[in-house]
């Protein structure tokens, strides 16, 4: 049991990730986040800036345009499987039972950022924990035509890449000794990126109460 805890401790921690499982893995996860959904849990606003904090220090020996070419292209894989899965299974997700990987809440918060954000909410839900996973998911239910999802799918994917992994690059180039501080710059980006949820989660709570 404690094996499987370390396992998804490490699962979730994007120093791990990078430095014991490498560029390969590093891709796989950000194609997991970005469409699968089980993947909501997985590091990815922090991770790609990690990954360029490390590619410019060395640590990940991959050179930037590779890097980022790399990460973009499988965040538009990701969407993309994310979208057939919501095509072909949309039906069923109202019967769909519950569970730790699986949540109807998930697919509702998309559904209400889609609504008012319309297809932009494909480029803006990328930098939103959640909303990067469940938005391609419903925009696969709801069968948003497949050539508008693939533009929103390639402009959200390229900024969500070039902005998170370039600020990472350009800061680590800078400031080499920032790889000493990982550990708090991850702690900051957790924050940083969880702000956003706790917003939308005070608002709707608040919206609640004043029904009630």
């Amino acid at each position: 049991m404690e094996n499987i805890w370390e396992y998804l401790q490490n699962l979730t921690d994007a120093q791990s990730i990078i430095g014991k499982g490498g560029f390969y893995l590093l891709l796989v996860v950000v194609y997991a986040e970005t469409g699968l959904f089980f993947g909501f849990f997985l590091p990815g606003d922090y991770l790609l800036f990690m990954a360029g904090l490390l590619c410019a220090t060395g640590i990940l020996n991959v050179p930037i345009y590779t890097l980022v070419a790399s990460l973009i292209a499988a965040g538009v894989l990701g969407n993309y499987t994310g979208y057939w899965f919501g095509y072909r299974t949309g039906p069923f997700m109202d019967t769909r039972k519950e569970s730790f990987f699986f949540k109807k809440r998930y697919i509702v918060m998309a559904e209400v950022f889609y609504a008012k954000h319309g297809g932009m909410a494909l480029i803006l839900g990328r930098f939103f924990p959640i909303i990067r996973t469940f938005a391609p998911i419903f925009a696969g239910i709801v069968k948003v035509d497949l050539k508008k999802f693939t533009l929103y799918n390639f402009v959200g994917s390229v900024a969500w890449v070039t902005i998170l992994t370039l600020s990472g690059y350009f800061l680590g180039r800078k400031y080499p000794g920032l790889k000493d501080y990982l550990q708090y710059i991850v702690i900051a980006l957790i924050v940083v990126t969880s702000i956003p949820l706790v917003i939308a989660f005070l608002k709707r709570e608040k919206a609640t109460n004043k029904i009630d």
